[in-house]
């Protein structure tokens, strides 16, 4: 992958983000074809249908839930909870209901954050056939007694699980795999800012000269990351490095959760590029807990995925809630997520292990007109970069080996593996 004059336009992610928006998506449903086929105008990804009651490991695809419409309408007949406001004030995959009730028995099924009265949070029950409905504390304090008409226009039945992937063939079937969650509605950094991202960086990837393949993956959360995995066991042993993507789309700290390996490729060159970034980080330890790269890191499997995020899931107060909209996420927050991404991808294409071909002591750099013409100034960059790199290119030490050893970038120890090269000094030697 070579550097190139890459202009990221944030207000384009965004726009992307908000076309997303209003569209209600679950684990299942024409929501999450809706969205995947709008994604599909910036990269070319492939639907993929999988059936309800199929077996994925322990787990079984469920019904596929669609909703057309859904409210709560007050004696007078004025809707006071509206589901084409907000896609979040039904409960997701609420079963269909249509009744008369009292205020009373309408609140088993109604849902706010008193501590945030302005705000709906975001509710499921994916696993359980009920109904219900989210809203503001604020408007639950304005509703009076009396009879309410409640209506949602929601169907649950056989259909599939719909999940879209990509996939860019390199120089070699080794794979880079980058996952996003595909399910959430109305939510924009936990949700859209992955989906959105990772059709960017396809979408810039798409045309460049590759070393690795890279496949991406947009699938609903826990059950999507499960079948696909479930389906493409073969496709295992090939993944060399992968990252989660999430919550890239506010101006938070870049954090970065490290995979269940702790010290994989992956997880040293997204430090790398964090530590040469001059922007606050914030790594995190591999757990159990979080999204999907806890699927792919589960023991069984264990590929080297780690999770980059902006602030964490659960960490910002909008989490899960109306409030992580459009004004919470900003183009040039994502525009730095898909920069820093770049250099990710860029530090293990340029990850290359080198032979030193003049292994006893030094080489005259001078006589090849690699070296100050004067002596005793100082060395340049360069300079040190070339003399890192042919003490430490035995065969064995990667260029990541020797920038976090030399304390140098690695596309600038690249430039001078390059440069090393061309005078016959170094060899490429196979990757691992």
């Amino acid at each position: 992958m070579r550097d190139s004059d890459i202009k990221i336009n944030g207000n384009e992610l965004h726009g992307l983000v908000s076309e997303l928006y209003p569209i209600c998506r679950s684990i299942t449903g024409d929501g999450v074809r809706q969205s995947l086929k709008l994604l599909g105008k910036w990269v070319d990804l492939r639907l993929h249908e999988v059936p309800t009651g199929t077996k994925v490991f322990d787990w079984e695809i469920p019904k596929e839930w669609n909703i057309r419409n859904a409210y709560i309408k007050n004696s007078r007949g004025e809707k006071v909870v509206d589901f084409q406001k907000s896609s979040l004030h039904v409960v997701n995959y609420s079963i269909g209901v249509k009744q008369t009730m009292r205020l009373a028995d309408l609140r088993k099924h109604l849902f706010t954050l008193p501590e945030k009265p302005d705000w709906i949070p975001y509710r499921t029950s994916y696993y359980n056939e009920t109904w219900g409905f989210c809203l503001s504390q604020r408007q639950l304090d304005a509703l009076p007694d009396g009879e309410y008409e409640v209506m949602i226009d929601s169907t649950l039945e056989p259909g599939h699980l719909t999940y879209g992937e990509f996939r860019i063939q390199g120089e070699t079937d080794d794979e880079v795999l980058i996952s996003c969650h595909s399910c959430h509605p109305a939510l924009c950094n936990d949700n859209l800012s992955g989906m959105v991202a990772a059709a960017a960086l396809a979408q810039y990837l798409a045309p460049t000269a590759l070393h690795y393949s890279y496949r991406f993956v947009w699938a609903p959360g826990t059950i999507g990351s499960i079948a696909w995995l479930a389906l493409n066991e073969p496709v295992w042993p090939r993944i060399k490095h992968g990252l989660v993507l999430s919550c890239v789309g506010d101006p938070g700290t870049f954090t970065y959760k490290r995979s269940r390996r702790t010290n994989a490729e992956i997880d040293r060159a997204v430090e790398h590029v964090l530590r040469r970034s001059g922007k606050k980080f914030e790594l995190l330890d591999f757990s159990p807990l979080g999204y999907d790269e806890r699927q792919y890191c589960s023991p069984g499997i264990d590929l080297p995925m780690g999770c980059f995020m902006r602030t964490p899931n659960g960490k910002y107060p909008q989490y899960h809630t109306s409030a992580d909209n459009l004004d919470f996420i900003t183009a040039p927050a994502l525009a730095e997520s898909l920069d820093m991404l770049l250099s990710v991808v860029r530090a293990i294409e340029r990850n290359e292990r080198f032979q030193n071909l003049n292994p006893k002591c030094e080489p005259q750099l001078g006589r090849r007109g690699l070296y100050h013409r004067v002596g005793g100034t100082n060395n340049s960059r360069n300079e040190e970069a070339m003399l890192w790199v042919l003490n430490l290119s035995d065969g064995d030490h990667s260029l990541l080996d020797i920038a976090e050893r030399s304390k140098l970038d690695i596309n600038e120890l690249f430039e001078a593996s390059q440069t090393l090269m061309q005078h016959g000094l170094l060899r490429k030697m196979p990757r691992h």
